[in-house]
């Protein structure tokens, strides 16, 4: 008589808690998000600057903003697309949780999304980044040990234009072959610019960092062409604690010096070399110190590639800036809970 092979497979009525609970036990990181950031404040100032659209009688009504909210980050942790993001809403259990949609019958899908970015727009991104920073303050980790300021370049997909194009965007005329969806797919903002022999097309992400926690506190957006030097004056962050403020040797001058001096910060600018004056020994003694030290904003780009990379998928300015500043909102989200995780304590 042949034996019924036994399987493992076994079917429960209950394997979907029972895994959830499993889960838990491994370690599911979304649980110190929710843990740690309060997604309902964030969602609120959200909806202060940019609020919800009153809903038609009969219409389909919007889903929450705190799930959108949390979907956001979601997608910019992760570097998901749209279509992405649906795909992973509908198969990932644990994303389903986080974002309250365990037992929806409805999960947002690639335009949902796309519509609440365009909808809360740089507003929207800006309130989200300050409301990480309401956050990061009301648990004490205020600004301290003095600031770090550097800019980092943010590809965006390389434009192809033919001579006439470039002669005709040059006068700031629209060539006339191209056809509405064609203008769409044009990205007109980005500019090129070469650094280190190399050349980089997109746009330029400037931030301000404190030294003890590593935490972008200032932000400012531009295209790529824009020097380092003019985003100084705007990411000065005067409410860091210690008056030290680190830059690379892409920011000093006379002028920048003298007003760092009026105003009673304590420059360690690097020194930067010209053409039959080169740096005194003294001079690179310095900028080495000043180097180990400043290094520590490099931790904060290496944390936004860690998250997937910064090139953006977006065309326009506008659309940049909604990026580049999800990546410093998330990035600070990701640096509060492991603040608290790796139980570094506020003083």
């Amino acid at each position: 008589m042949l034996m019924k092979r036994r399987s493992a497979i076994k079917k429960d009525l209950f394997a979907a808690d029972q895994r959830r609970e499993k889960l838990d036990r491994l370690g599911d990181p979304l649980l110190a998000f929710e843990e740690h950031i309060d997604f309902i404040a964030l969602a609120k100032e959200v909806d202060r600057l940019a609020p919800r659209p009153k809903s038609l009688q009969g219409g389909r009504p919007p889903f929450p903003t705190e799930t959108m909210v949390r979907i956001l980050f979601l997608k910019r942790c992760n570097n998901l697309s749209d279509e992405q993001m649906e795909y992973q809403l509908l198969d990932r259990m644990s994303y389903q949780r986080f974002c309250g949609l365990t037992d929806s019958a409805s999960i947002p899908d690639r335009t949902t999304v796309w519509t609440f970015e365009n909808r809360i727009g740089e507003l929207g991104a800006q309130a989200l980044f300050d409301g990480m920073e309401q956050q990061l303050l009301k648990q004490g980790y205020i600004a301290r040990g003095g600031q770090i300021i550097d800019a980092t370049l943010v590809p965006a997909p390389k434009q192809h234009f033919t001579r006439d194009d470039k002669e005709q965007l040059k006068e700031g005329a629209m060539p006339v072959d191209w056809k509405p969806a064609k203008r769409r797919q044009k990205d007109l903002d980005a500019t090129w610019i070469k650094k280190h022999g190399k050349s980089h097309h997109g746009y330029k992400l400037s931030v301000n960092v404190d030294r003890r926690y590593k935490v972008i506190r200032k932000i400012e957006t531009d295209t790529a062409s824009t020097h380092d030097s003019q985003h100084f004056d705007a990411v000065l962050d005067s409410a860091n604690t210690c008056r030290e403020v680190y830059a690379d040797k892409g920011y000093p001058s006379a002028a920048r010096e003298a007003q760092l001096k009026e105003a009673g910060y304590r420059n360690h600018i690097q020194r930067k070399g010209a053409r039959n004056h080169p740096l005194s020994a003294r001079q690179e003694k310095r900028n080495k110190r000043i180097a180990k030290i400043r290094a520590r904003v490099e931790h904060i780009f290496a944390g936004i590639e860690q998250m997937g990379g910064k090139l953006i998928r977006t065309i326009g300015q506008a659309r940049a800036n909604f990026a580049m500043t999800m990546m410093a909102a998330s990035y600070n989200l990701k640096r509060l809970v492991y603040l608290k995780r790796a139980g570094i304590k506020a003083f």
